[in-house]
């Protein structure tokens, strides 16, 4: 078995972006390493000013380089693809879809860091460079460059490799963690107590429900959501006995309860289920009140 450690920098982060390096390790199941392979790779179209300023890799240094599918690197990873074998990336599947986008379709088995950290240390942050200080992980950077001659450059993606194989590490001897258990644990969903972006970042996902239902919906209806996202929202509903309080978002009761507005106008109540633009789950809970009536 062989675990290739990979990273890769692009020409961007969108659809049309391409790989401009590929850069990874291959070590064995001690971590010791094997092969070093990294690679500036000609891209299909121009690397964007705000990539560069991320990797510092410009147009001048790709002009001469060849396409993705001729260096060395990229034939040796294919000869690598098997699922005998182990790829660890940071946030796999950005590395992945740019790789399908050479033609690569990985048969890996994966362990993505990025995953495994959110389970593991779920209240820590979860950017590789910002581990690479908290978790110490710099201190031991400098015998690795020594022992094989590598230069780190933050945001170079070998410099990126060498900080993920110490991570790596890290996981397995200090978190006691085998492969076999963060293969499984990359593909667990991730679950949040908590949301981490958007309208209520860092606020309970639990409180929102109850305070503000409809948000909860509209995420839920979203074509897009993060799959960890809808999974946490989905498992919290199933355990949370708390009622979600709706309240109209418009017009003369805006703010108010529907149950304090039935108290005081059972006709607005009616009304405004027949016409008002709203929620299924709300207009569902008015229509219960309806029904009593």
């Amino acid at each position: 078995m062989k675990i290739i450690i990979l990273d890769t920098e692009t020409t961007g982060n969108k659809d049309e972006d391409r790989i401009c390096q590929l850069s990874y390790l291959v070590v064995n199941e001690n971590l010791e390493i094997e092969e070093i392979h990294n690679e500036l790779v000609k891209p299909p179209l121009d690397i964007k000013y705000e990539a560069m300023a991320v990797h510092h890799i410009t147009p001048e240094m790709v002009e001469d380089k060849p396409k993705i599918k001729y260096t060395e690197a990229f034939k040796r990873l294919k000869e690598l693809n098997s699922p005998e074998n182990i790829i660890v990336i940071h946030n796999s599947e950005f590395d992945l879809n740019m790789l399908k986008k050479e033609d690569f379709n990985s048969f890996f088995k994966s362990i993505d860091t990025f995953r495994i950290l959110k389970h593991l240390l779920p209240e820590g942050k979860f950017s590789l460079q910002y581990n690479r200080y908290a978790l110490g992980l710099y201190r031991k950077e400098n015998e690795i460059c020594e022992k094989y001659d590598i230069q780190i450059n933050a945001h170079d993606a070998l410099g990126d490799v060498i900080v993920l194989h110490l991570l790596l590490e890290y996981i397995i001897k200090n978190l006691d963690k085998n492969f076999d258990e963060l293969i499984e644990l990359t593909k667990k969903p991730v679950l949040y107590d908590k949301f981490y972006q958007g309208k209520y970042k860092f606020e309970k996902i639990k409180d929102v429900f109850i305070k503000h239902p409809d948000y909860i919906e509209y995420m839920l209806n979203l074509a897009d959501i993060d799959p960890d996202v809808k999974y946490s929202i989905e498992k919290i509903l199933e355990t949370t006995e708390e009622k979600p309080e709706f309240r109209f978002g418009v017009g003369k009761y805006k703010g108010m309860l529907i149950e304090d507005v039935a108290s005081i106008d059972m006709g607005y109540l009616s009304w405004a289920y027949h016409n008002m633009k709203m929620g299924k789950w709300i207009r569902k809970k008015i229509g219960e009140i309806l029904n009593k009536v």
